[in-house]
């Protein structure tokens, strides 16, 4: 935080307001450059004129300058010293030593003082003590009735009867202490109260307990009313200790000892609770006045600790030193050496110090200070008036406050004016750096004030006699030390005689260091030892006056002596306590005393003619070193004189520029003074440096631009005239250079340069190559050329010109950027009349393939999209153009797109195949693409909407709800049978594969049946590939049932048997698949839970489909037909078709041949029984789980729910099914593939009525002989008829939403129109209404109309009343009958006839396709291919 700026200094007699402290102002602020920054004691001596006006100044150094902390940290430990804040101060220590006085007075009469308190403020007794004694005394006040005024001044408001209570404490409290202090009470002595003898006052008799003189109370002056209760002195002893002299004021140690971090966590811990907050976030200004207000205030008492003056030689510097603890890193060695550092600083060659020997803690050795919040160093001057630097290693600011040197005593003056009684017992007192005073009231007092806040890392330096002081503003460590440069040493003499005054001790002796500076002659700087001669005759002057008087007070008696080998203690002079160095007196009376000889008469009271003079030197000796230093002056003068010789040298005897490097050089190892021909000498030296430089860059061509990388003059660069001149300036300079000579031939050379140049310039166009030719010899010369500006601007132009030749050879690669840029480049080029010729042609070019491009461009956009021809004849029109047109280029292409996609149509109508779906999505998906009218295109677009329309028709029939199964999926046969606990069982074996990495084996199969299908060129080879899959389709699920009918019915008891899409153990109730025969728990499955007795019940793998009847899928073969697409789910639909026509026939012929038993143990309930009744227990007898009435399941004979040997097996009631071992494998088959048609066919439910019904005489009558009653018939015709005009009217709403128009519904009619039948049906008694409901309905396709269940061989035979000779080898036929009955012959190799509706066919596909039946097709494959 920045302080704050320059305050006015309030004029004398206007103090500040109470408790409102006005901060001085800024003390200067230096932020030395590093080339200033690298000499120290030439920085400080460049600022000292400045600084010194304010006495202290800041240095910030450059922001890289960061000095690695070096101090031992967890060596480091120091007891601080306890500071009172409100005993710093002046003017409060001396209220504080006046109340301590007037305290101790009562005490000793035996009473305790208590301070009154006057308007809730506590009054004070020293201001109002003085006051009085002002205003003439306390009987003066009285009779001149100055209360009032008093308290007035005392800052009391006026009208207030507050003069009468100042007075009543000043008569109680101060009163007796004035008249005591006068002498006046110690006229009691005159009346002896022994004498009186009277022992009725014995009670009012006191006995002093100090000398046991008796008094009365009432005889005391004031009397006392009361016997005091403690200790009571008499006046004559209360004066003996009331004049005792007080004792030195200082600081006293704290009681314990502190690490760096225990004092710094108690530091923050202070500083936080006083103000309420963290420390960083206290204002420097707050902690400033809340300093001030607390030193100035009796009231509070504030204890800080500070730890100050801490030896760095013990514990080590804050900066790096060699041989230090602390390893620095390369970059941080530099430290060791640098000047700022302050262990260099005393003793570099520059600082007086360094000839001192002694190291002087805090002078020569650096102090460390370890500070806290409201620490201070009270006023005070460095030892010997040195100077000081003070560096913030780290920490919370230091707030300074400076005097400048030449207000030093104006500051004694005004320190001693306001607190006297404070310097009468210590005369020294600013020494001893123990007081403090408000800067404020020493500005009222016209005493010049600055102050700074120095930040971590920033120096503060303090002049010589430079009063100083301050406090911390918080936690931080700072290293101090003192140094003393030449200007210093006049100062340095004047102390020691101030100091001779205050008989203070001197740190070292001025006398000796000036001594060992003259033994050093030839070695010292030119001005220092110019200004050491100059001290040392000052010098030599008074020792010889000294020792003259000494000689003639009677002193005969010498001897030499070496005071420098002595302890400065042991060499001080008695009286004024100077260290002795050039001369001292002794006397025999008094071994080992020393006197200066100043104090010739403090020695003893001998005479002189015993004493002995002491002496280090001779004056004869002190001569011949003045001499010394004298003579290292005056070499200076042989040195300039040969400067003198070389700046005036002649043009046939000039020196050479090393000459004069040379006598730098000398003057800088010798130290000479850097005076005005030192400076000149620089100079010159650095203008002949400077020609030099120039000279070898003009001859060494380096210039710092080139045209070819960017152009342009230099800013140092020589005109040809300047050239000129600066060849004539090297001439005249005072040295030899060796660069003049070859300068001369450079002129030359660049004035050939310009000559040629001109000539090549007069031509009417010149060449490229000639113009760049003539300016690569211009790059050799650092100089500035005129002709270059035209040179270049003609080869720009060239280059253009050439460009432009050079683009338009190739018309094809020629974009609109690229004349567009050309013409950008030549409107830049300068007007000439080839590039303006140029310019034209471009420009038309460019306007005529715009307007082409863009009209290609809304061709591209346009809507509608305009024909074929139109958009080739714009295509012949910009293929006329120069010019590379992106837009014309698209419409280009777009045009040869349309007339291959329309190739690609027409031969796709011209062949005779039916199209595949993939192929006409690939060319609606590119025709869309192509901006060019196709007539072509909306036909495609509404026969693959067709297709689309239909697959979702098909799907919405098939899939069920939220199916997991694609429509292809559920018509194709199963791909993933017996791959599911496949997959279970790796799982368990391997680790898991991440989801997505790899494709299930089901998905891969049906791709590549998918794929076979879409690549099989004919109907028949793809009705081979779903036989095939069908085979395999069988054979993989009748070992799958297999495996898990011997799993199930094992008697050999398997730990291991996982069941169910859980894979656990089997645990009752379970429910059994009726396809895969695998058990499940019913809590795994959505077991249907309706109570309508037992079904047939199909796990969630198993059913895949709705099953619809085979009434709804006809119609959908039929318009496929009629859509003309060939797609793998039509392929798929007519195979499952075919397949579920060849069961109806095989079913029929089963079901009347007689030879179906039904059985009388379908499941093996004892195997089951004992098999699971120890795992799952016993099963509730109401355990019955149902499944919803749809095409998966149909209700089974009612006694099947009453066989009890389920009961207590694991299996729900009815979900048990029939064991393969009962029966036949043409059943077992017949059974599987039933449950894996997707249909719904009324011969299933027939199936497993006849194989679980339990048999009896009636049923077995109806079996053999049907009946076909009228009423049934014309009910069953009823229902037809009703079923369809339902469906019809269904269909014919869903055509409507979907799109499709009038024509396409007729056609669709058209083939459903119903024909005269004969229903021929043939089923059991018990069969229940929805049975006959699907059996009724079983009309909607052509195919179906006729279709009858033919109960048996006889019924069948006896049906047959048509031509005998027409038999449909269908394997199941479906009799149809009528005025017309439709045939198509077999196209394969066993050329029969088909009636079509029981294969499938509609009449037009028959006339336009060649129909194989199954049998060729699964023949004839093998072979075609």
């Amino acid at each position: 935080m920045e302080a704050p700026g320059p305050r006015p200094v309030p004029a004398l007699g206007g103090p500040c307001p109470l408790g409102e402290f006005l901060p001085p102002p800024e003390c200067p602020v230096f932020e030395p450059s590093w080339e200033e920054f690298a000499d120290p004691f030439a920085f400080i001596h460049k600022i000292r004129p400045i600084a010194e006006q304010t006495g202290i100044c800041k240095v910030r150094p450059p922001p890289d300058w960061q000095p690695p902390f070096a101090c031992d940290v967890d060596k480091l430990h120091f007891t601080p010293r306890i500071q009172r804040l409100n005993e710093l101060e002046a003017q409060t220590r001396v209220k504080l030593n006046f109340l301590d006085q007037i305290a101790k007075y009562w005490e000793l009469q035996g009473s305790t003082l208590k301070i009154p308190h006057v308007e809730r403020k506590i009054l004070d007794l020293f201001q109002l003590n003085k006051l009085v004694a002002e205003e003439g005394g306390f009987a003066v006040v009285c009779k001149d009735r100055k209360w009032t005024k008093i308290a007035t001044k005392m800052g009391f408001a006026p009208g207030k009867a507050v003069g009468s209570h100042i007075r009543g404490h000043y008569e109680r409290i101060l009163n007796p202490y004035n008249l005591f202090l006068s002498g006046d009470s110690l006229r009691v002595d005159l009346y002896v109260c022994l004498l009186c003898g009277s022992g009725s006052d014995e009670d009012r008799l006191l006995l002093c307990d100090g000398c046991d003189d008796s008094y009365h109370t009432f005889c005391l002056i004031p009397p006392l009313h009361d016997v005091p209760k403690g200790d009571w002195r008499c006046p004559k002893c209360l004066a003996q200790e009331c004049s005792k002299p007080q004792e030195a004021f200082g600081f006293e140690q704290a009681a314990r000892d502190y690490t760096l971090r225990t004092f710094g966590e108690m530091a923050d811990a202070f500083k936080s609770d006083y103000f309420n907050m963290p420390v960083h976030m206290v204002p420097t200004e707050l902690v400033e006045k809340e300093f001030w207000r607390l030193v100035s205030t009796i009231e509070e008492d504030v204890t800080v600790e500070y730890g100050a003056d801490i030896a760095s030689k013990e514990f080590g510097s804050g900066f790096p030193v060699r041989d230090g603890k602390v390893k620095l890193s390369p970059e941080e060695e530099e430290y060791l050496d640098s000047g700022w550092n302050l262990n260099n600083m005393p003793v570099m060659e520059q600082s007086v110090l360094a000839h001192i020997t002694a190291d002087i803690c805090g002078m020569k050795l650096p102090w460390l200070y370890v500070g806290m919040c409201f620490s201070s160093f009270c006023w005070h001057i460095e030892d010997h008036w040195s100077y000081s630097i003070n560096y913030l290693h780290w920490g919370e600011p230091k707030t300074w406050y400076g005097v400048p040197g030449y207000a030093a005593e104006q500051l004694e003056t005004v320190m001693k004016k306001l607190a006297p009684e404070l310097f009468i017992s210590q005369p020294d007192l600013l020494h001893q750096l123990v007081t403090i005073m408000n800067p404020n009231t020493l500005m009222t007092h016209e005493v010049p004030v600055y102050r700074t806040n120095q930040c971590a890392g920033e120096f503060v330096i303090t002049f010589p006699r430079a009063y100083h002081s301050g406090f911390n503003q918080g936690f931080n460590f700072a290293e101090a030390v003192n140094f003393c440069t030449v200007d210093w040493l006049p100062l340095g003499r004047q102390c020691v005689e101030h100091y001779r005054l205050l008989h203070r001790y001197c740190v070292f002796s001025h006398d000796e260091m000036i001594c060992k500076m003259a033994s050093k002659a030839d070695v010292l700087d030119v001005v220092v030892a110019s200004t050491v001669q100059k001290d040392m005759a000052i010098m030599i002057e008074d020792e010889k006056a000294l020792r003259e008087t000494v000689r003639k007070l009677g002193v005969i008696d010498s001897e030499r002596m070496d005071f420098e080998l002595l302890p400065d203690d042991e060499r001080q002079c008695v009286k004024c306590k100077t260290t002795c160095f050039m001369s001292a007196l002794s006397c025999c009376c008094k071994p080992g005393l020393l006197v200066c000889l100043h104090h010739v008469q403090e020695l003893c009271s001998c005479p002189p003619y015993k004493y002995k003079l002491r002496y280090r030197y001779t004056l004869d000796d002190l001569y011949p070193m003045m001499n010394a230093l004298k003579l290292r002056a005056e070499s200076y003068n042989e040195w300039a004189l040969n400067v003198n010789e070389a700046l005036e040298a002649k043009i046939n005897k000039k020196k050479s520029l090393v000459s004069f490097k040379a006598l730098i050089e000398e003057s800088e190892m010798k130290k000479f003074p850097d005076n005005d021909l030192l400076r000149h000498l620089r100079l010159v030296t650095q203008d002949a440096e400077k020609c030099a430089s120039v000279a070898q860059q003009l001859l060494n061509g380096k210039r710092q631009t080139r045209y070819r990388s960017g152009g342009g003059k230099s800013h140092n660069q020589l005109t040809v005239n300047e050239l000129r001149q600066f060849v004539t300036q090297l001439h005249a300079l005072p040295c030899v250079l060796s660069q003049t000579p070859l300068l001369k031939d450079l002129l030359n050379r660049v004035e050939d340069f310009q000559q040629h140049s001109q000539k090549l310039l007069s031509e009417e166009m010149p060449s490229a190559s000639e113009l760049q030719d003539l300016l690569d010899v211009s790059f050799e010369f650092d100089v500035e050329l005129p002709q270059l500006a035209e040179m270049r601007v003609r080869l720009e132009q060239a280059h253009w010109l050439e460009e432009v030749q050079q683009a338009c050879l190739d018309p094809s690669s020629l974009t609109l950027d690229d004349m567009r840029r050309l013409i950008d480049l030549g409107v830049g080029l300068a007007p000439y009349s080839a590039v303006e010729k140029a310019m034209a042609r471009l420009q038309e070019l460019l306007t005529v393939s715009e307007h082409w491009d863009d009209k290609a461009k809304s061709l591209l956009k346009a809507r509608p999209r305009h024909s074929l021809n139109s958009l080739a004849a714009v295509v012949k029109e910009i293929e006329e153009i120069p010019a590379h047109l992106p837009n014309g280029a698209a419409l280009k292409d777009s045009v040869q797109r349309a007339r291959d996609w329309l190739q690609e149509v027409e031969a796709l109508q011209a062949g005779g195949r039916v199209p595949v779906l993939d192929t006409l999505v690939e060319l609606v998906t590119r025709g869309r693409c192509i901006p060019v009218h196709l007539p072509s295109l909306p036909r495609l677009e509404s026969l693959v909407a067709e297709v689309h329309v239909w697959k979702e028709c098909a799907a919405n029939t098939f899939l069920t709800k939220n199916s997991s199964y694609s429509l292809l999926e559920v018509l194709c046969p199963r791909c993933d049978i017996g791959l599911l606990g496949l997959k279970r069982k790796q799982r368990k074996l391997k680790d898991p594969l991440p989801s997505g990495k790899k494709k299930s084996p089901r998905v891969e199969s049906l791709s590549d049946l998918e794929r076979t299908l879409m690549e099989s060129r004919e109907t028949a080879s793809a009705m081979a590939a779903l036989g095939e899959a069908r085979a395999r389709e069988m054979e993989a699920l009748q070992s799958l049932r297999q495996a898990n009918e011997e799993k199930l019915l094992s008697p050999v008891h398997d730990v291991e048997m996982r069941v169910c899409v859980c894979q656990k153990a089997p645990a009752a109730p379970m429910v059994q698949c009726e396809l895969c025969r695998d058990a499940f728990h019913t809590s795994c499955v959505a077991a249907p839970s309706i109570p309508q007795g037992p079904r047939v019940w199909l796990c969630p793998n198993c059913r895949r489909s709705e099953k619809p009847p085979l009434e709804k899928i006809l119609p959908l073969l039929a318009s496929l037909q009629r859509i003309r697409v060939r797609l793998p789910e039509g392929d798929a639909l007519r195979y499952m078709i075919e397949r579920t026509v060849s069961w109806q026939h095989r079913a029929r012929q089963l079901l009347s041949s007689g030879h179906l038993k039904s059985l009388q143990d379908p499941v093996g309930s004892g195997l089951l029984c004992g098999r699971w009744q120890a795992t799952a227990g016993q099963v509730p007898e109401t355990s019955k789980i149902s499944q919803p009435p749809g095409p998966t399941s149909f209700s089974l004979p009612d006694d099947w729910d009453n066989r009890t040997s389920y009961l207590h097996s694991p299996f729900s009631t009815g979900r048990s099914c029939i064991p393969l071992h009962g029966i036949s494998p043409e059943v077992n088959e017949l059974l599987m593939e039933a449950q894996l048609l997707q249909v719904s066919l009324p011969e299933i439910q027939e199936l497993y009525q006849t194989l679980l019904a339990k048999p009896s005489p009636a049923q077995q009558a109806d079996h053999s002989s049907p009946v076909r009653p009228g009423s049934e018939k014309s009910d069953g015709c009823r229902g037809k008829r009703d079923g369809a005009s339902s469906l019809e009217s269904k269909l014919k709403r869903r055509l409507e939403r979907e799109g499709l128009s009038s024509e396409r519904w007729d056609r669709i009619t058209k083939m459903r129109a119903p024909k005269k039948k004969r229903i021929k049906l043939s089923h059991p008694k018990d069969t229940d209404s929805l049975k006959l409901e699907r059996e009724c309905s079983y009309e909607l396709a052509p195919s179906a109309d006729t279709q009858s269940l033919p109960s048996d061989s006889s019924s069948s035979e006896q049906e047959d009343s048509e031509d005998e000779d027409a038999i449909c080898p269908a394997v199941s036929c479906l009799q149809p009958e009528g005025d017309e009955v439709d045939w198509v012959q077999c196209d394969g190799s066993c050329s029969r006839w088909f009636h079509q509706v029981c294969v499938g066919v509609s009449p037009e596909t028959a006339e336009e396709e060649d129909y194989v039946c199954v049998r060729c097709a699964e023949t004839d494959v093998p072979g075609r291919r």
